[in-house]
């Protein structure tokens, strides 16, 4: 079984590990509705994309 020769330090162990992160999703202002959505979807709490309306509430019973 391969042992390495020399122990890995922390500076080479930190080093690889600085990719592994986590990013914060952008989110742009709904002009609609002034809420938080992210870019290039449909937002589900109006249904508009672009200005057109693509999406119709439901009416609740």
């Amino acid at each position: 079984m391969a042992v390495p020769f020399r122990r890995t330090g922390k500076t080479a162990t930190r080093k690889r590990r600085t990719h592994q992160k986590l990013t914060a999703p952008t989110l742009v202002v709904c002009p609609n509705t002034g809420e938080f959505t992210l870019p290039h979807r449909v937002t589900p709490n109006s249904g508009y994309y672009k200005g057109q309306l693509i999406l119709e509430k439901k009416e609740s019973k």
